[in-house]
């Protein structure tokens, strides 16, 4: 096993061969399956999951080493945003290049170099404790930067019929917003989408006694369900956010009243509110203004919070230990798939730095991920015990 000052467990050299796979979702493009090459060669027991129809089926990966507990697992995911325009890129995205100590590419921070700095760490963790008691597994799917469907969610459901579910599980997110060290995600705010079209009567706009203006409903629906905020926040979660996305007439006539107007809207809601609250209390609201409103409504995920105790004070120690810094517990930000893996188990999130993830030129540095390869095996050592 690789133990060397310049590549500690091999992490550099399993980051590049991740990053050299064009992983872009819901293409593999082999990072599932060179993972599980590497994961068969320290000892994991791998099982290939693609769930889905025909061609387009996700690829996804559970390896698990040993059977007893405690069970800790690590879940993330190898597919990539698009690169866009690559000439703007002044290195190849799927290159792995190195240039003056920081790893150039698709998927460095988000989130290859994460998955690889989990793997380095179990090799220096196992050649330091040949026969653990407990198991150690990861969880990495191929769909986390697409809908999300037939990814993590459906590989949860599987472990559960298998027996498979943690005691904990340490997602490999960036989490910290410009050095090592800052942020331990113990949570997340819930999403809520909706999309309200008000129907109405067209007609001159002349005459408006002969019309029924949809445009002025909706924006009377819309300015109830603005008008106040939904809560101050709560002891863990900043206060929940309603924020209207579009607004769509389609009317390119200054003198006609359409028949139609919709509107788009989402929710990044706290524990003080769950999705069907919600979206009953904008259908309630939509009833006062415009009753034959149609209303689609879709909820990707509740919000969810880990209480701070013994794994997740383990994984902040370690991250003091490494980098000096006592990261700071938060529930912001966007989602992840640690929105399913709450359903299950505890979970927390901690990764690399994230400030160039989908950018041109993501990166990360070399320094960067030798420390997290040092946190996480520090982790290893204190939960596995």
């Amino acid at each position: 096993m690789a133990d060397t000052e310049q590549d500690p467990g091999g992490v550099v050299a399993l980051a590049r061969d991740l990053i050299r796979c064009p992983s872009v979702t819901p293409d593999d493009g082999c990072g599932i399956t060179a993972l599980a090459r590497v994961l068969e060669q320290i000892g994991f027991s791998v099982k290939l999951l693609p769930f889905g129809d025909g061609a387009a089926r996700t690829p996804n990966l559970f390896a698990r080493l040993g059977t007893g507990h405690p069970h800790l697992c690590f879940a993330g995911h190898t597919d990539v945003v698009p690169v866009g325009d690559v000439a703007s890129w002044a290195h190849d995205p799927f290159g792995g290049d190195i240039h003056d100590g920081i790893l150039f590419g698709r998927g460095a921070c988000d989130m290859k170099g994460g998955i690889a700095a989990f793997v380095a760490a179990v090799r220096l963790y196992l050649d330091r404790t040949p026969h653990p008691q407990g198991s150690i597994s990861l969880l990495i799917t191929g769909d986390e930067e697409g809908p999300a469907t037939n990814g993590t969610v459906r590989v949860l459901g599987w472990m559960e019929a298998e027996g498979q579910i943690p005691d904990f599980c340490l997602v490999g997110e960036p989490t910290n917003p410009g050095e090592m060290g800052e942020v331990i995600k113990i949570g997340r705010r819930g999403s809520l989408n909706a999309h309200i079209v008000v129907h109405g009567t067209q007609g001159h706009v002349a005459y408006p006694h002969r019309a029924d203006n949809p445009v002025h409903r909706l924006l009377a629906l819309l300015g109830e369900l603005t008008a106040a905020p939904l809560d101050a926040g709560s002891e863990w979660f900043e206060a929940s956010s309603l924020q209207v996305t579009s607004l769509d007439v389609g009317n390119t006539a200054t003198n006609v009243i359409p028949a139609q107007a919709a509107a788009r809207l989402n929710i990044r809601f706290n524990d003080l509110h769950s999705g069907a609250d919600l979206a009953g209390w904008i259908r309630t609201v939509a009833v006062r203004h415009a009753p034959k409103a149609e209303i689609g409504i879709s909820i990707s995920g509740e919000s969810f919070l880990t209480e701070p105790r013994a794994p997740v004070e383990a994984l902040r120690a370690s991250v003091r230990a490494v980098t000096g810094h006592v990261p700071r517990l938060d529930t912001g930000g966007g989602t992840s798939d640690a929105r399913f893996i709450s359903r299950y188990c505890p979970v927390a999130e901690f990764g690399l730095v994230g400030a160039s993830m989908h950018k041109t030129d993501e990166h990360v540095s070399l320094s960067d991920l030798k420390q997290l390869t040092a946190i996480y095996t520090g982790f290893l050592e204190k939960v596995m015990r």
